[in-house]
């Protein structure tokens, strides 16, 4: 390959929405396009092809529909089969947070949500179907937030995150990279682009994109473990995040992106840059062969939209970067096509996949189902009966399709969208009567709409209030060059990328609405809509009952109403600590173990609901199934042996259910300072009424193990606490014994 030819396989510049014209229901490339297949005889991947949203401006009039996308791909692939010199194919990548952000495609619940199902294998099969619709339209990479770690709530982004706990967003971690990339390492269904690396989530202020100040102990033992699970279930690509840990960006982080990441964990795949992300380098060099230079020999292959990266033959001709370190990253890349297949013949045949939609829709609606979350259900007001005579339903979130959704979808056809309205309404009998009004916004102040609703709520037996936030973004609105939204002043968006926030109060008059129904007092429930946890502290007097819904998806008003009603017992175990104010943050359930005092002087310092809470209309009773110490050597332990912690759990309630074993350690002697408590391991079981179920959890090695004083990771000895139970807060506990033979 000639250099020119090189840079242009490091290269995804063009926005994938503006290399094509629609006219009817035929096709063009633009000269933006050719011009660039021109400039650098090919491209490494094109972002965004059939990205829908109001940042794109793409909607069904002028986006790409599923039955023409084959078509076009295979254009695209066509014209640089002709027009360049080698003939080599782009991949596609595509964006699928939470299902792949196209026309028509399944929006299931996002990560936060599917994070409070604690059920990876339930993430597992969603992951692989959503492979399955990238598949079915050419797609090769698909970016998923799986790596950053939820420690700030008032982070916009927080609804990406799986949970606040490394180990959990680990376990799903690994199941988005075997869902999505399949059994065969060597033949990957797609690739999964895990971003963002790393420690996005530890931003100062919960500002997007801020500086992280953190030391290499609390990012190995915080915000690496993702990404290292990811590593060791075969993720072939990962992105870089926006962030500096202590100074350095992550982008010209050789320690982060080829000292650990390659070397100390054996990663040989793709590293891709966040979206022009490689420019804000010019804060640090002011020059752009520079700023590739210093990408490139971190270890950064493939840009996204940036232009630092069509610099790269200048830098090279200019002695700034040496031919052989674009060498490594071009083999890189060339490496993913080869494990996908593209040096193949590419012909207009679809592809052998067959995407089965009903199976989509029960897999969605299961993952809604399980990440609802009960918090409170006071005199055992839930489940309803779907007999009361009439139910009001009211709230800014009550009937609401793109609140449901979360940030990263695409424009929705109404009918694939099912509203908490509409979820009643089906599965109530006939003569209950269902009086609706939206009561008030999300972040507007306008209060014209109070009086109907205490008026319908004074006429029903029960009110099912739906309040929260929205990541919905709106056509019309500004956006920065890399699609993070730049103003919402008059929006009712209150969360998603750059929706960052100082307080964690309901917006608008939701608190107004709340207090004025309650003086009606009529049993009410409120069901939170939300991508971030909101302070409860104002308003959890006043309901009788709170369900937190998450962004559920395009069947989370049918997956509530189930919960409702009883259709459905909830399962859900926060993934995530509830604080009673912003001003306590932080309030994770894993802090260190260091002597400090915990409460303020005008506020506690715990959390309102802690890490894995969650109620059931059932009760278990989790115990060991024996109070016998445990006992282990490091020899042991280091030669691949594991502890078998044996757990039993029974279901002493009324209701057959889903219960959730979680099991944590306190090591109690240890040569740095440990945490108060950290999940090492958990189970969801299903429990029929009466029934006990033993399971078995295991630790090893990973689990046991600190980054001790000299920063490395060892197994020491001595006593460990293990304690398991439904939460982190109600635990069973017995020791551990670690020893030197």
């Amino acid at each position: 390959m000639t250099l020119q030819e090189k840079v242009g396989q490091l290269n995804q510049k063009l926005y994938g929405w503006q290399v094509y014209r629609k006219n009817g229901d035929q096709y063009e490339l633009t000269e933006n396009f050719k011009q660039h297949v021109q400039k650098f005889q090919g491209i490494g991947a094109l972002y965004g092809l059939f990205r829908a949203d109001p940042w794109s401006s793409i909607n069904f009039e002028n986006g790409i529909p599923l039955e023409d996308a084959l078509h076009v791909t295979n254009m695209i692939q066509e014209y640089l089969r002709e027009h360049t010199r080698l003939g080599t194919p782009v991949l596609f990548s595509e964006e699928c947070p939470h299902g792949h952000q196209a026309l028509d495609s399944t929006v299931f619940p996002t990560h936060l949500g599917s994070g409070a199902t604690w059920n990876s294998d339930l993430q597992k099969k969603v992951s692989k179907y959503i492979a399955s619709e990238l598949m079915e339209r050419g797609v090769h990479l698909g970016l998923v937030s799986t790596l950053d770690i939820a420690r700030d709530p008032r982070w916009g982004r927080t609804e990406e995150c799986f949970s606040e706990d490394p180990y959990l967003a680990a376990c799903m971690t690994e199941a988005v990279v075997k869902g999505m990339q399949g059994d065969n390492k060597e033949s990957p269904n797609v690739i999964a682009v895990l971003k963002h690396f790393a420690a996005q989530g530890a931003a100062v202020g919960g500002h997007n994109a801020g500086p992280a100040l953190i030391g290499e102990r609390e990012l190995r033992e915080i915000y690496l473990p993702p990404m290292k699970a990811g590593v060791r279930s075969g993720a072939l690509a990962c992105m870089a995040a926006y962030n500096e840990i202590d100074g350095i960006p992550c982008h010209t982080n050789r320690k982060l992106l080829t000292d650990i990441l390659r070397e100390e964990w054996g990663f040989n795949g793709i590293v891709m840059a966040d979206g022009t992300a490689l420019d804000r380098l010019l804060l640090l060099t002011g020059d752009k062969e520079l700023a590739a230079a210093y990408a490139l020999n971190a270890g950064v292959d493939l840009s996204l939209w940036d232009d630092v990266y069509t610099h790269i033959e200048a830098a090279v001709r200019n002695g700034k970067i040496k031919e052989s370190i674009v060498d490594k990253a071009v083999k890189r890349v060339l490496y993913g096509k080869f494990l996908l297949g593209l040096f193949s013949e590419v012909d207009d045949k679809p592809r052998s996949v067959s995407v089965n939609r009903s199976k989509g829709r029960t897999l969605n609606l299961e993952m809604a189902r399980q990440s609802i979350t009960l918090l409170k259900n006071e005199h055992n007001l839930l489940p309803l009966s779907k007999r009361n005579k009439t139910v009001a339903v009211i709230g800014p979130n009550a009937d609401s399709v793109y609140n449901l959704l979360g940030d990263y979808t695409a424009p929705q056809r109404r009918e694939a969208v099912v509203t908490i309205k509409q979820g009643i309404n089906k599965i109530v009998e006939e003569d209950c009567e269902i009086l609706y009004t939206k009561g008030c916004g999300i972040r507007s102040t306008d209060m014209s709409d109070f009086d109907r609703a205490k008026t319908i709520a004074s006429k029903a037996d029960m009110i099912v209030l739906a309040l929260g936030g929205s990541s919905a973004r709106e056509f019309g609105m500004e956006f920065e060059d890399n699609g993070a939204v730049l103003d919402y002043d008059q929006a009712e968006m209150d969360c998603g990328e750059n929706i960052d926030v100082a307080k964690l109060n309901l917006g608008g008059v939701q608190k107004n609405l709340v207090q004025e129904l309650a003086a009606l007092n009529t049993p009410m429930i409120g069901v939170f809509i939300q991508g971030r946890p909101y302070s409860l502290k104002d308003i959890e007097a006043y309901l009788d009952a709170i369900l937190i819904g998450w962004y559920p998806g395009q069947l989370g008003g049918q997956a509530i109403a189930e919960v409702l009603f009883g259709d459905v017992n909830p399962s859900g175990k926060l993934p995530v600590s509830i604080p009673y104010s912003a001003d306590q943050l932080p309030v994770y359930y894993n802090a260190k173990n260091s002597g400090a005092k915990q409460d303020y002087y005008d506020e506690v310092g715990h959390a309102m609901y802690s890490f894995g809470y969650g109620l059931s209309y059932s009760s278990f009773q989790c115990k060991f199934s024996t109070k016998e110490h445990e006992t282990i050597s490091i020899h042991a332990l280091t030669n691949g042996e594991y502890i078998n912690v044996s757990v039993d759990v029974v279901n002493t309630g009324e209701y057959d259910g889903l219960a959730v074993v979680q099991l944590y350690i306190k090591d109690l002697e240890a040569s740095v300072t440990q945490r108060t408590k950290e999940l090492k391991a958990f189970q969801k079981v299903w429990i029929p009424v009466g029934e006990s179920k033993n399971v078995k959890l295991q630790l090893g090695v990973e689990e046991l193990s600190i980054w001790n004083i000299e920063m490395k990771q060892v197994v020491e000895p001595g006593t460990v606490m293990l304690m398991v139970g439904e939460s982190s807060d109600q635990l069973d506990e017995k020791k551990l014994v670690i020893y030197q033979e």
